[in-house]
């Protein structure tokens, strides 16, 4: 875990491999597109049946990277459902430091802010003061999250959601577009907070909620 200034310097003359190629690596190929000092060397994907270079970018199946020496290469895993995103982390035997956090320029983000491995940033986000978040998370356009957070693992933070000061969430929740969540709260692991949806108490594990003010869905 890095501040998020270091994470900027560690992408200089990176030689980048993106795992996945559907919607949301197309963005995160645009962030790419941002730093003349990275390299997009590859992309892989299960839906590549045969290695091809296309403009300089290698574009092939998953099984490609087993053969390369990982040291050489920097990572980020570019698939949106957070699940899945864990998943082949897991599966891949490639060091968490070879992973790179990836950052639109157009951000504005603490210098006491910590980004973890692997995590993409997008443009118009703001990362105030002494938050910390961790490895492989998203958050997406003009997200908002305040002073003192704790993002964990695989969160997806999503376009124009806001996270006020000192708010928790849990591994691999998904806050929906345009959500709220009110200071001093948490979320715990594996919830969906709706788009649009005020959280203004604490919610455990595993939990869908919705509305304003947000509340569990019936199962």
């Amino acid at each position: 875990m890095k501040n998020s200034e270091e994470h900027r310097g560690t992408l200089s003359m990176s030689k980048l491999i993106l795992i996945g190629a559907g919607g949301h690596s197309k963005v995160v190929q645009d962030i790419v597109a941002t730093n003349k000092e990275l390299q997009l060397y590859a992309i892989v994907d299960e839906k590549y049946e045969q290695t091809v270079e296309k403009n300089g970018v290698i574009y092939a199946n998953t099984s490609y990277i087993k053969q390369l020496d990982y040291e050489s290469y920097d990572f980020c895993i570019a698939i949106g459902n957070n699940a899945i995103r864990k998943k082949v982390y897991e599966e891949l035997d490639i060091p968490l430091s070879r992973y790179k956090s990836l950052i639109h320029p157009r951000t504005v983000i603490s210098n006491s802010a910590k980004i973890g491995n692997g995590t993409v940033i997008m443009p118009g986000v703001v990362i105030n003061a002494d938050t910390e978040v961790q490895h492989h998370c998203i958050i997406n356009t003009n997200a908002v999250v305040e002073h003192d957070n704790r993002i964990s693992d695989y969160v997806h933070i999503s376009p124009n959601a806001t996270l006020s000061g000192v708010v928790t969430v849990g591994e691999g929740t998904h806050v929906g577009a345009g959500a709220t969540i009110i200071q001093v709260k948490s979320i715990g692991k594996w919830c969906t907070v709706g788009a649009g949806a005020v959280v203004v108490r604490d919610f455990g594990d595993n939990q869908t909620v919705v509305g304003v003010p947000a509340k569990e869905m019936k199962k």
